[in-house]
């Protein structure tokens, strides 16, 4: 069984990284950890340390790009609940034949920080979940 350590994140699309970041920061005074782009997944993001967990705000950099395309289908909102795995090439195999995976082989993003997959929402109620596992805290 694949062992989950807890909710890494939520993810959520916005169209203005910028003007998103305001509110979390400024407004409801979260801890900012980070802004940068993953070209990787053509967005820009912004990640927010919430307790032991983290809130990643999503922007499109491209009108291909899978956020891009959410935000134009369905809003602004939630994408993506991201778990936490201490080993995501352990977990996508012993997956692989149970769901459907977005990434058959797991991408590491984020200059080497993590490596991720998705369980595509066809398979998991309609909700897209992520596969992460960290390199550091």
């Amino acid at each position: 069984m694949v062992k989950i350590l807890k909710i890494d994140h939520l993810g959520i699309a916005v169209k203005n990284l910028d003007e998103a970041v305001k509110l979390y920061k400024d407004i409801l005074g979260l801890e900012l950890v980070k802004v940068e782009e993953v070209p990787e997944e053509k967005v820009r993001i912004a990640m927010f340390k919430v307790g032991e967990s983290y809130i990643e705000l999503l922007e499109g950099t491209s009108p291909e790009s899978a956020i891009s395309k959410f935000i134009e289908k369905r809003g602004e909102g939630i994408h993506h609940i991201a778990l936490r795995v201490d080993n995501i090439h352990e977990a996508v195999k012993e997956l692989k034949n149970k769901v459907k995976l977005v990434y058959e082989e797991p991408r590491t993003v984020a200059k080497g920080e993590r490596t991720i997959t998705f369980i595509h929402p066809k398979s998991a109620h309609g909700v897209l979940l992520e596969l992460v596992e960290r390199r550091e805290e």
